[in-house]
């Protein structure tokens, strides 16, 4: 969820996908709500950052030819500093869901959260074995972090609105591309029923969050 993907003058916008950034705002009330339910719950939460260092190093040449191609090559100058480069303006989460000081923020060369990061070790040291997964866009950054997840053992949920993709039938099918096998890489629901999920355990006195859960977004969406 960073200026790059949801404002207008970041990577996505110059892109010339300025349509999804209208597409995108409603999940950012939604975010909100998640956002402070697990917080409550005491979950340990991740949040996500899709860029790269200012020297451009983990910029593979075929990433650079396609960003070029389509519209805005990655680390060009845009109104938000430069596109998809790490400490710039756009490559910032959205004011309304700043990590708080204690949330770790994982930066990622690529779409998926766990190439290249700590994010397995991290999860791995706190015993965290569930992860609910939402952010943009769910056909890249969501679809492949999913992925990445299942294959490493981790049981996945990820939050059917509390993603998006630039368009509903992309969204639509990267869902279902999830679910498919009886949720071979994951399995799916809407934010209100997460929420009443968490809010029933902390109602059970089942004792402490710590361990059992993850909220990312990005979310990478991602981001």
């Amino acid at each position: 969820m960073q200026r790059d993907f949801l404002s207008i003058g970041g990577y996505l916008d110059s892109q010339g996908y300025s349509d999804a950034i209208a597409r995108f705002q409603p999940l950012i009330p939604r975010l909100v709500s998640l956002l402070s339910v697990f917080r409550a719950a005491g979950f340990p939460i991740y949040h996500t950052r899709e860029g790269h260092a200012a020297h451009m190093g983990t910029v593979h040449s075929r990433e650079a030819h396609r960003s070029a191609v389509n519209g805005a090559a990655i680390g060009s100058q845009g109104p938000l500093g430069r596109l998809l480069i790490r400490g710039e303006r756009g490559h910032d989460i959205i004011p309304e869901l700043q990590p708080l000081p204690n949330e770790p923020v994982i930066d990622k060369p690529g779409r998926g959260a766990f190439a290249n990061t700590e994010l397995e070790a991290a999860l791995r040291a706190r015993g965290v074995r569930n992860l609910v997964v939402c952010g943009v866009t769910a056909d890249a950054c969501v679809n492949s972090t999913v992925r990445e997840a299942s294959d490493r053992g981790f049981d996945v949920l990820v939050v059917e609105d509390g993603v998006e993709s630039v368009s509903e039938e992309l969204k639509r099918w990267s869902l279902e591309a999830l679910r498919v096998e009886g949720g071979l890489f994951g399995v799916t629901d809407c934010a209100r029923a997460v929420v009443e999920a968490v809010e029933s355990w902390m109602g059970s006195g089942e004792g402490s969050a710590g361990g059992t859960g993850t909220l990312k977004e990005g979310v990478e969406g991602y981001d």
